[in-house]
């Protein structure tokens, strides 16, 4: 991305469309808040509600939040073995699903079909599709992402979630989970450094890093705050899991996440004002700046 600013920060809200305790948060998060994009869920329960209030607040910028797995399909794959259940529900496992996604061959077919679904899906509701990433960055997995590398340039979407993070920056604020942090950054260093020479070559757009992922669901004021100091030059996303409780979709399936600290967090009047004293500026993956926080 080209950067008319040495410091410019994407404040993403993922699964939207998952439920109204979510697009809630989302809403307050944009009006209140520092937020600038979320990314919708279209398989979601609450995925029509979030359309009408993406409508209703257009300068909130929406991408695609592809899921395949701990969600629902939007194409029916009656073949066999099936890349979802009877009920058209994917796993709920992500290493097991993403290991049938990578050797299972005949799953291929499905994969194309049920990852263009979604991207049709999305275009129907008139919105236009910002960028693209995945619920539990499903879209960087070899299988999927040479798939989207195919659909991108198709539809038009210009700009993609290339999720990495700093371990030492993250480990430095939150020493939490160092092993299983540690890994997630090795792998998504390997992913990504497999996907950004395509990227390149296709002329589609991702941020310098991409800050969210060894703190997902632990995004609250105090980890932000100090996080901010880390934002280097150039464009780096920061993506968040917000929530109002009660919401007993969220709760069931992100039982550990601190939505409504995440929430907080990007409400609050510390982090807004940290935000100016570093001179950071918020902008969206389309380069409108925000304004006002």
């Amino acid at each position: 991305m080209k950067n008319a600013h040495p410091k410019e920060l994407i404040v993403n809200a993922d699964d939207f469309g998952l439920s109204s305790g979510v697009n809630r948060a989302v809403v307050k998060g944009w009006r209140e808040g520092i937020l600038t994009s979320a990314s919708l869920m279209v398989g979601g329960d609450a995925f029509e509600e979030a359309v009408a209030l993406a409508k209703e607040n257009p300068g909130l910028q929406v991408g695609l939040h592809l899921t395949l797995v701990q969600g629902s399909a939007v194409v029916r794959h009656d073949r066999f073995p099936s890349i979802h259940d009877r009920d058209g529900n994917f796993t709920n496992d992500p290493v097991h699903g993403g290991m049938r996604y990578f050797f299972v061959k005949s799953f291929r077919p499905q994969l194309h079909r049920e990852i263009e679904g979604q991207i049709l899906k999305f275009r129907e509701t008139g919105l236009p599709l910002s960028h693209v990433d995945g619920h539990l960055n499903i879209h960087m997995h070899p299988t999927v992402f040479d798939i989207l590398r195919e659909l991108m340039p198709k539809h038009g979407i210009t700009t993609f979630r290339l999720s990495r993070e700093n371990l030492r920056q993250n480990l430095a604020i939150d020493r939490a989970r160092p092993l299983g942090k540690a890994a997630d950054a090795f792998i998504f260093s390997r992913l990504a450094a497999r996907c950004r020479p395509l990227l390149d070559r296709l002329g589609i757009g991702y941020a310098a890093e991409v800050k969210g992922l060894l703190n997902s669901g632990r995004m609250t004021e105090e980890y932000l705050l100090r996080a901010l100091d880390g934002v280097g030059d150039g464009t780096t996303e920061i993506y968040f899991h917000p929530g109002c409780l009660p919401c007993a979709e969220i709760t069931r399936r992100m039982p550990d996440y601190r939505h409504e600290e995440e929430l907080a967090a990007l409400t609050s009047p510390r982090v807004k004002e940290r935000l100016r004293a570093l001179g950071i500026r918020l902008r969206n993956y389309r380069g409108e700046e925000k304004t006002y926080a």
